[in-house]
């Protein structure tokens, strides 16, 4: 997991607690140079914190809703570094009457925006990288097991997950000419202030835990573990699949 002279932005983090703190936390152990970014005012007094226990190089607004942000990222990595070796997209969104009602009662417009911010902005953030990646790169996102069955209470994230993961293969073929893999991680459930927005989901947690081989969940800095293996040369074997770092709850009925 060798990352020394490598540069890596991490798109996601909302605290300490977030799972792409705990994969910036492996990067930066790996040698990397981080770009972090934070949502909002709000939200940057909780994200800066972690920058700076990282030593972060940038720190930079974007939020992906709002024309122009995540355009402005890559403007100032291009002009801070000049390239770009891997990339973690870890966010996702849906508005809360789409996310607490059954698929069923979903709105267009709520389905739209949760595909727009949490599927969508992967590709555009592919786009903004290509140009930046021109020895290659790694490309990762972050999914879970919602993707490909039915979680109670996961309600439009399941599908907009599912669509994630397929992007992942779609862009790895589409990419692999110019030596970018792309990756999903498939992350055990982790209580995190995203996930908190379930309905039930300290009960979802005792249930991932007791249908778990080893009845633990997994950590933030296990899953990052995973991510620095994507981001580094040892991952370039693999492209388009969804890794599991859910200590082993996928394979149980």
């Amino acid at each position: 997991m060798d990352l020394a002279g490598k540069r890596g932005l991490v798109v996601g983090i909302a605290n300490e607690h977030s799972i792409a703190t705990g994969c910036a936390t492996m990067f930066r152990a790996a040698g990397a140079e981080l770009a972090l970014t934070y949502l909002n005012d709000k939200a940057e007094p909780y994200v800066r914190p972690v920058a700076e226990a990282l030593n972060a190089t940038l720190l930079l607004p974007c939020d992906v809703r709002v024309p122009g942000q995540l355009e402005s990222v890559f403007e100032r990595i291009a002009q801070e570094w000049g390239q770009l070796d891997f990339l973690l997209h870890s966010i996702a969104f849906a508005p809360s009457d789409a996310l607490h009602a059954s698929l069923v009662d979903c709105s267009a417009d709520g389905f739209a925006l949760a595909m727009d911010v949490s599927c969508h902005s992967f590709i555009r953030m592919a786009r903004f990288a290509l140009p930046l990646m021109s020895d290659g790169g790694s490309l990762m996102t972050v999914s879970f097991y919602g993707a490909e069955r039915a979680v109670e209470h996961y309600n439009v994230m399941g599908p907009v997950k599912a669509a994630l993961e397929s992007s992942v293969r779609y862009l790895a073929a589409d990419l692999a000419a110019h030596r970018i893999h792309v990756h999903a991680i498939s992350a055990g459930a982790v209580k995190t202030r995203a996930a908190s927005g379930i309905d039930h989901f300290d009960a979802l947690l005792d249930d991932v835990r007791a249908h778990t081989p080893a009845r633990h969940l997994v950590t933030i800095e296990e899953i990052g573990r995973i991510a620095a293996v994507l981001a580094s040369d040892a991952g370039m074997t693999l492209t388009g699949s969804t890794i599991y770092a859910d200590a082993g709850f996928h394979v149980t009925a």
